[in-house]
């Protein structure tokens, strides 16, 4: 609870505060540092992979814990490291970093209240999507996700970003906010539980991460002593070269000078507590205590700025399982085979020689070898050095060698065609098209916590604007026409629900061309005079990324919009319609309209003539038949 002392003096106060602070601070540091602890093996996990898709692939989790090396068991053997796991990992995010989903919302009905909220919510997503760079963020989560098992986002309101409405009496400049979404890497989140399977089953997370002192004292105003911090590093593997020592084999941290570890601890709602708590602690100091800030859940209720996206889920398991968990002992017994293979190949090149005791020099022969034209002196009566018969390469090392790659192929869920290599034994377009089903099939687990994802994200952007937007807030939105319209609107107006995915099916653009093109010479797009649909063309033409061009020449959209205007004016006066107005869009929009809830709901306000609004609305459309009739008979003579 937050801090309450009566009947103190301002000095006794002040202190016993300060007291509190101190005791709340060392609190949340323990529960950082237990629950760093328990979650180390899980951690060490996650260094090894990053080990392996580096390059360093010959080292282990100790038994006592962290990465150590291992050691050769002859100074001669090969240790190259054949590097499939990276590839792999890179087709894999490369795939499913095409899956993106685009958000979109689903109005709760047809009527023009809904509508207009859908379409306003829909705006406000693509809208920050583009602003904010969410598709690089959710690249960035994606490969975390797949490196690790999971990875996270983080929703805030950014109140320093958007545009500058203001300037403070100080000349400090006062903006509108702006929703802000980063890609956390797992290193950073500690659950209080870790088998919880879901970030709305946790009592509390806790998000640690490093950064520096200056930062501390610009964001909260507090100042702390830096110090050496250790944080997760990604270290390159390179061999070592001549008269060099070899990268430290498993280092997986870095030092960070002059920094401190910043603790924020976000706690469930509860009976005592409803609105949660956040709690922020560096380098021993309290610096924010008080509910959680934001009003992401259902209801308007508070919880968790995060959002989780695993690679391969795990039962009874917070965090998720990655590919490269699987593909390690592959990987080690890959590199095997390619390693004793090397070494009887070479042992065929550069022969092994079999001299006999005091016979020659074997410390000259050991040193320089049997160079060509070498006069090879041994001693009179002895026997002459001969070379060992050391056969052929067996024929294990290569069935062995391929059926190791075909077994990366299946763990992975990446067959050659996804990296961009046509199979030797599949010819036909159906074949292919089978390999690309079974590697989308492979993927739809992963794609599908991507989208879940991306969805959650989506509603608590929406819920954010809701709750800070303000009462005019400006933004940019694509109109009917494709062209940018300014549109003001208020926090009340964002619709926060029923989020749904443009697309249903997780295929790829040109997969999606590909069908089209398919239900297009099926006739499945068409009319049934073979013709085809303003609609309809619109899509396919925006489909293969020509949308612009078609709403140039379209122009129905125009006049749609133009009706919806005048349904506004019909119910204050009496307008007349143009000449060059599309009558049957017009009369279609203008009926639409008195069939709608919006319109019932008109008529049941106080000092509102039902009947006389209907007969003003059914005068402004006969207007319209007599001109469309006029132009008819005009064409006809």
């Amino acid at each position: 609870m937050e801090f309450k002392e009566y009947g103190l003096t301002e000095k006794q106060e002040a202190e016993a505060k300060r007291r509190w602070e101190e005791k709340v601070a060392a609190e949340v540091t323990a529960d950082f540092l237990k629950r760093r602890e328990e979650r180390k093996a899980i951690e060490n996990g996650w260094a090894l992979n990053m080990n392996f898709l580096s390059g360093n692939q010959y080292c282990d989790l100790s038994p006592f814990g962290g990465l150590v090396e291992e050691d050769k068991r002859f100074y001669w053997q090969s240790r190259r490291a054949f590097n499939h796991i990276a590839p792999l990992v890179d087709a894999r995010v490369a795939k499913i970093g095409k899956l993106q989903p685009t958000l979109t919302v689903r109005a709760f009905s047809d009527e023009d209240g809904d509508l207009k909220a859908a379409k306003l919510a829909t705006g406000i997503l693509k809208f920050t999507a583009e602003k904010i760079g969410l598709s690089e963020t959710v690249a960035k989560a994606i490969l975390w996700s797949e490196v690790c098992g999971s990875a996270f986002y983080k929703t805030l309101w950014d109140e320093n970003g958007g545009r500058q409405v203001a300037v403070t009496e100080d000349g400090k400049p006062v903006y509108e906010g702006e929703v802000s979404v980063t890609a956390v890497s797992p290193f950073g989140i500690f659950p209080d539980n870790l088998f919880a399977e879901e970030i709305s089953a946790l009592g509390s997370i806790i998000h640690a991460q490093v950064v520096s002192v200056e930062y501390v004292k610009e964001k909260f105003g507090v100042f702390v002593d830096g110090e050496e911090v250790y944080e997760p590093s990604l270290i390159a593997y390179s061999e070592p070269s001549a008269g060099k020592q070899p990268a430290p084999t498993g280092k997986t941290t870095e030092k960070a000078k002059e920094s401190v570890i910043l603790i924020e601890r976000y706690t469930a709602p509860s009976s005592e507590e409803k609105d949660g708590r956040l709690e922020i602690v560096a380098g021993g100091k309290l610096l924010y205590y008080g509910p959680l800030p934001y009003k992401n859940e259902n209801r308007e209720e508070r919880g968790f700025p995060f959002v989780k996206q695993d690679s391969l889920r795990l039962p009874g398991a917070f965090f998720g399982s990655s590919v490269i968990d699987r593909l390690i002992p592959v990987q080690r017994a890959y590199n095997a085979v390619r390693n004793r293979k090397h070494e009887f190949l070479n042992r065929l090149s550069m022969g092994v020689l079999t001299v006999e005791d005091g016979s020659v020099d074997t410390d000259e022969l050991a040193e320089e070898g049997l160079l060509p034209g070498k006069v090879l002196v041994y001693r009179q009566g002895g026997k002459a050095p001969e070379m060992l018969d050391c056969g052929n390469v067996p024929s294990e090392f290569k069935e062995e060698e391929e059926w190791l790659e075909q077994e990366f192929e299946k763990i992975s869920g990446v067959s050659e065609l996804t990296r961009n290599s046509s199979p030797t034994r599949v010819t036909s377009a159906t074949g292919l098209q089978l390999l690309l089903a079974q590697d989308d099939s492979r993927l739809s687990a992963t794609v599908s916590s991507m989208e879940r994802a991306v969805k959650e994200v989506g509603r608590q952007i929406l819920r954010l604007y809701k709750q800070f937007a303000g009462s005019a807030r400006l933004m940019s939105l694509a109109g009917e026409n494709k062209k940018a319209q300014a549109y003001y609107f208020s926090s009340s107006e964002v619709l926060a629900s029923d989020i749904v995915f443009e697309t249903e099916s997780a295929a790829s653009p040109e997969r999606k061309r590909e069908i089209l093109l398919q239900l297009f010479e099926a006739g499945l797009l068409t009319e049934e005079d073979g013709s085809v649909s303003r609609e309809n063309r619109h899509r396919i033409l925006e489909a293969f990324g020509f949308g612009s061009y078609e709403s140039a020449k379209d122009i129905s959209s125009l006049h749609i919009a133009k009706a919806g205007e005048e349904n506004a004016l019909i119910v204050k006066e009496e307008i007349e319609p143009d000449d060059y107005d599309d009558h049957d869009l017009h009369i279609g929009e203008h009926t639409r309209f008195l069939l709608s809830a919006e319109f019932k709901k008109l008529c049941g306000k106080k000092n509102t003539d039902e009947k006389a609004l209907k007969e003003r609305f059914t005068a402004h459309m006969k207007k319209h038949e007599k001109i469309k009739k006029q132009k008819t008979n005009k064409e006809a003579d």
